[in-house]
């Protein structure tokens, strides 16, 4: 548990000091995630983008646990 979590903050250290370049990339707006703009309104929902991340997330945990 101790290295999950000491892995788990280095990695969002180095997401910290790599946000602006981050940022470019096109997580959040990828075609199949929902964003609804009304007056006064908005909404949304990046179903794919945590498909993806999901995906790779469970994929680095399988090549770890091995």
């Amino acid at each position: 548990m101790q290295k999950l979590l000491i892995v788990l903050g280095l990695v969002l250290l180095a997401a910290g000091l790599l946000w602006p370049w981050l940022r470019r990339f096109p997580f959040g707006r990828l075609p199949g995630d929902i964003h609804v703009v009304r007056e006064g309104f908005s909404f949304n929902f990046p179903i794919v983008t945590c498909l993806v991340i999901s995906i790779v997330v469970s994929i680095l945990l399988w090549f770890f646990r091995r």
